[in-house]
């Protein structure tokens, strides 16, 4: 099996939760096609828009945000940038005004409840988290995609053959645990330095650092608003909140060894 070399912008990516194989590949995957729709001059001739959720997908799709996702992607809204603060208007927008802004430029009529389609009892052979994009032009054609979330937010269309992430030569290859301490013994290296090495096949040192604060700062904002944000979670499972509850009972057990102490 070919070594796949995967880089730690592809372990920590930023993105709308709670999965990445059922939130953020489903969003890429309609992102993709949305824009190849663009690339391929026809977008502006479609007229109908369907989204079927297979398997996994479909069984868990409403709680991880699945049906969220593929409509803010088809808009070509991205998950890295957008406000998250947004998100439940614009989906309400699309499902109040039945119409939705494919690829950020072209109108079309389309109501969630029913154009998207979940098939529990259906999966698709290559992976059980499936989803196909079905869109009519206004000469009557019909185009169909077929997508594959595979995990970690990687997304692959159906038929694809290449993988992008393999054309990288890593100075030092890591498929599991012992190789990374067999790095580490051979040259010397630590931890870090033996990753730090491998991400200069893609870019700089000061690069990956960079991002990797970019990564931390995001993770210290996304733990600020959850420890500061009360009410019931979104997904339609009605779980509530409890990062606020916890925070305010922990930052209250301080205040009252503070006093105790002094």
């Amino acid at each position: 099996m070919p070594h796949e070399a995967i880089s730690v912008f592809d372990i920590f990516k930023i993105g709308v939760g709670p999965s990445s194989s059922h939130t953020l590949g489903p969003w890429r995957a309609a992102q993709r096609f949305s824009e190849s729709l663009d690339k391929r001059g026809i977008l502006s001739q479609v007229v109908s828009i369907r989204v079927l959720l297979y398997g996994s997908l479909a069984k868990t799709g409403v709680g991880h945000g699945t049906d969220i996702a593929v409509q803010l992607g088809l808009a070509s809204l991205d998950p890295v940038t957008i406000e998250v603060n947004s998100i439940t208007h614009r989906i309400e927008d699309i499902k109040k005004m039945q119409r939705i802004l494919l690829h950020g430029k072209h109108e079309v009529v389309f109501n969630p409840q029913e154009d998207i389609e979940f098939f529990f009892s259906e999966s698709l052979p290559f992976h059980p988290n499936a989803l196909s994009f079905l869109v009519t032009l206004q000469n009557g054609e019909a185009i169909a995609e077929t997508y594959y979330s595979i995990g970690g937010g990687f997304v692959i269309k159906e038929g694809e053959t290449s993988n992008s992430l393999q054309e990288v030569q890593l100075p030092f290859p890591i498929d599991k645990a012992e190789d990374l301490l067999h790095w580490c013994r051979t040259t010397g290296l630590s931890i870090s330095e033996v990753v730090m090495e491998n991400e200069h096949s893609w870019r700089t040192e000061d690069e990956t650092r960079k991002g990797m604060l970019h990564i931390w700062q995001v993770m210290k904002d996304c733990i600020f608003r959850g420890c500061h944000t009360d009410g019931i979670l979104p997904g339609g499972l009605q779980v509530t909140r409890r990062a606020s509850d916890l925070n305010k009972k922990l930052l209250q057990e301080d205040l009252i060894l503070i006093t105790i102490v002094g």
